[in-house]
């Protein structure tokens, strides 16, 4: 294991993607929902189809020579070996950007942003962009003991920009990308200019339940429906990562079904995915943890960390946050904080703005919205 920065590139074997073929199509389906929705889960025919295309339609050569035109490394960061993005601006004055994505997604999700975020029209409003893969995620190496917590990820990605020679940089995060943000604010203070986070993590104030506004009751009531029916990947992983992940390594369809559910789930897409994800972009993803494995490895940060992540947008966070904070709401995510709530953990927002598009996956849906957020959230941090 080196601490050296070493050029990485995806190159998969073909008895690699034989295998996962010859999975597919001995696939042993369920019988069929017995509802006309997805109430019960993702519906048999669509993942059956979905799965068929993954079999004999999806095109992984080039996919993965789309994923290598990416500049990738790998480092060790206390201890483990860390996969990730890193494309450098063009622009001299380029402001350095850690974006760490969550669980189901991946680096894929960041695609279609690194270019306009690393070479825009205006020079003013570059980045040279870095994304980690998580720990136990992609292509960086799955921990073999626990403490892999979302503190522990922080520091570790605080090494990584400090050995990428970047002194003063920006952090960027959704889903577990949002606490690893926010801790990398409270842990490393002196060289974080500023967290764009999506959204925050911050608790409904019950001092303001007799003046809540429409969209305050909207979130509430988002809050408990999730709590209802659709947290149950939570409890498990966060529970019993291990019984899960074995299904999750041994079988795609296994692996499709648990992953697509949340991308139909939380996107805005009004229940047609494909009116926001082409089949490759959702397979591309799929693939950062069918051919690595890390069905169980992913699962295990929920494991780590989830219960006290949980209390900082349900039940009440006890810590703030003084770094500059920018937010961005959109409308499909869950939770949605209302600004008055999230102050009280971030105490200097200095941007705010809620998209009239997108979901939890909003680089990946709406890149372009994205990527206005982003720039719109650092612009008055560049040189303060």
């Amino acid at each position: 294991m080196s601490e050296k920065i070493i050029p990485y590139r995806i190159d998969v074997d073909a008895t690699a993607i034989d295998d996962l073929r010859r999975r597919l199509r001995a696939t042993r389906w369920p019988d069929p929902e017995t509802v006309d929705d997805w109430s019960q889960g993702v519906p048999l025919a669509f993942l059956k189809d979905l799965c068929r295309y993954w079999a004999e339609e999806y095109d992984w050569p080039a996919r993965q020579a789309r994923l290598n035109a990416v500049p990738q490394f790998t480092t060790a960061l206390d201890g483990l070996d860390v996969h990730f993005l890193h494309a450098r601006s063009p622009h001299p004055g380029a402001l350095p950007l850690i974006m760490t994505h969550g669980w189901p997604g991946s680096v894929v999700e960041f695609l279609k942003v690194i270019g306009p975020l690393t070479n825009p029209a205006d020079p003013a409003d570059a980045f040279h962009v870095v994304c980690p893969s998580l720990p136990g995620y992609g292509f960086s190496e799955r921990p073999s003991r626990p403490g892999w917590t979302v503190e522990r990820i922080a520091d570790a990605w605080a090494l990584l920009m400090a050995r990428l020679g970047y002194d003063r940089y920006a952090a960027q995060g959704h889903d577990w990308g949002t606490s690893v943000s926010t801790a990398l604010a409270q842990r490393d203070t002196g060289h974080v200019v500023g967290v764009h986070l999506v959204p925050p993590l911050a608790p409904p104030d019950p001092d303001t339940f007799d003046d809540l506004t429409d969209a305050e009751r909207r979130a509430l009531h988002d809050l408990e429906t999730a709590g209802e029916s659709e947290d149950g990947y939570s409890f498990e992983q966060a529970t019993k990562p291990q019984t899960l992940g074995y299904g999750l390594v041994d079988s795609p369809a296994a692996l499709c079904a648990w992953i697509i559910e949340k991308f139909r789930s939380w996107s805005d897409c009004d229940g047609d995915l494909d009116s926001v994800f082409s089949r490759d972009d959702l397979l591309d993803n799929l693939m950062l943890y069918w051919l690595p494995g890390t069905g169980a490895s992913s699962a295990r940060l929920y494991w780590e960390s989830f219960r006290r992540v949980q209390k900082n947008f349900r039940t009440g966070a006890t810590d703030t946050i003084t770094v500059p904070t920018g937010c961005s709401i959109f409308p499909k995510e869950n939770p949605r904080p209302s600004r008055r709530w999230a102050a009280k953990r971030f105490v200097d927002i200095h941007y705010w703005n809620e998209p009239d598009r997108g979901g939890h996956f909003a680089a990946f849906e709406q890149p372009a919205l994205f990527v206005d957020e982003v720039r719109a959230c650092f612009r008055p941090l560049r040189k303060s």
